[in-house]
Formats: structure tokens, sequence, C-alpha cells
């Protein structure tokens, strides 16, 4: 029994862990890493591109 709630605790433990190191990286970009990602999504086109990151200079 005690082996059953230290893998159901370890679990939580490990999930919690997870999500908060996910967070932590995406909030660690500049605004022109974002903007060169949207670029490269093609959510921008490349004139927005250049606009955004000659404002951001």
């Amino acid at each position: 029994m005690f082996v059953f709630w230290g893998i159901i605790i370890a679990l939580v433990v490990w999930g919690i862990k997870r999500f908060t190191q996910e967070t932590t990286t995406t909030t660690n970009k500049s605004g022109l890493d974002i903007v060169k990602e949207r670029y490269a999504k093609g959510e921008i086109s490349k004139a927005e591109f250049e606009q955004i990151k000659n404002d951001l200079r």
C-alpha cells in the first residue's frame, strides 16, 4: 500500500515540476525571438517582420 502512494506522490511531483519548467522557458523569450517565430510560422509578412524588427531596435 505504501508503494502505491509513493508512486502517486512521485507522479504528482514529476508533473508539477515538468509543468513549471515548460512555463519558465517560454517566458524568457525576447520580443525579437517572438517576432522571428511568428515570421517563421507565416503569421506575419516579410514587410511586417521588418517593420516590427526595426521598431524593437
